[in-house]
């Protein structure tokens, strides 16, 4: 779990963003339109953000079209301490989006 997410979130352009994503679903499960007003953050940039964390099981999903919710999956759950040290290391902390 760790390499995967130093790639996601540690060693991509787009990890500052992926990290924002999940720390907000970590807080409550959001449909993509509501992650892209929370996060202030186009919504195709959001919905392909998604799409890569649910390709490699970080986040899963229920309902259809409109309506899915986004939620964390239980190993992400069960790893999150690792999530913000990767965060930490990475310098994401300050650096922000």
């Amino acid at each position: 779990m760790r390499q995967l997410l130093w790639w996601l979130i540690g060693g991509s352009r787009g990890g500052a963003n992926r990290l924002r994503i999940v720390r907000t679903l970590h807080d409550r499960p959001m449909n993509t339109n509501q992650l892209s007003e929370t996060l202030d953050l186009n919504y195709k940039t959001v919905q392909h953000h998604l799409e890569v964390l649910e390709e490699n099981n970080i986040v899963t999903t229920q309902g259809d079209d409109y309506g899915k919710m986004f939620f964390l999956t239980e190993q992400m759950t069960a790893n999150l301490d690792i999530l913000e040290e990767i965060a930490e290391q990475a310098d994401l902390e300050t650096n922000g989006d």
